[in-house]
């Protein structure tokens, strides 16, 4: 059982601030702050973090005293910041993209087309794999991501959190009902489903003869 004094330590809140909140799991944490506390616990190394690089590995060793070595290559290689971007082309408004965004950087509604606001995205890839048509690609932003870009980060990743929880609460409030919902569905996962089978047509349609 994690150590509570441990979890609220200063150290914890210095380590946390030197990770960028990019909130991407990487490290195999839900988030920046639970990788910060199990660092501050000694159950996690700190090479752990590839959108910090070796810049925050540095930063890391002089709160801890570990000696600095390469960002574990399990977890990602260090790179330039790169943003997704949405095909709206392709774009089915299923909404999944927003959902699984951690710092609310994706707009849209339902059935309706989505676009990453590029000043915000941290380029977590979080978004790509729930996407039923594959119309997320990542692109380089043409930007390094700033101490600034990290507190806003963390402000909207909590802000997130807060509301989720806010809407779990409201939900285990209300009454229990029949769910009336499932033809809603049941359209909603037909016109997904029809359009991954015209994403594959025309991926299978672009590859070159003879792959």
């Amino acid at each position: 059982m994690p150590d509570v004094n441990a979890l609220t330590s200063p150290l914890v809140f210095r380590l946390d601030a030197v990770l960028p909140q990019t909130q991407c799991k990487r490290c195999g944490y839900n988030s920046c702050r639970p990788y910060a506390e199990a660092m501050a616990e000694g159950a996690a190394d700190i090479d752990r973090c590839p959108p910090g690089g070796d810049a925050v590995v540095a930063a890391l060793s002089g709160l801890t005293g570990r000696a600095v070595k390469p960002v574990s290559p399990e977890c990602g290689q260090p790179g330039p910041l790169l943003v997704a971007v949405i095909d709206e082309t392709r774009c089915i408004g299923c909404t999944l993209c927003i959902q699984a965004c951690p710092i609310d950087a994706i707009l849209g509604a339902q059935k309706r087309m989505h676009t990453v606001l590029p000043s915000l995205c941290s380029g977590c890839e979080l978004c790509i794999a729930p996407c039923p048509v594959d119309c997320i690609d990542l692109e380089p932003a043409e930007r390094e991501w700033t101490r600034g870009d990290a507190a806003a980060a963390r402000k909207r990743f909590a802000a997130r959190a807060a509301r989720l929880a806010r809407n779990e609460r409201v939900s285990a409030r209300q009454p229990t009902v029949i769910d009336t919902s499932a033809h809603d569905r049941t359209q909603r996962q037909a016109v997904i489903a029809a359009a991954l089978v015209r994403a594959r047509a025309r991926r299978a349609a672009a590859k070159p003869a003879g792959r």
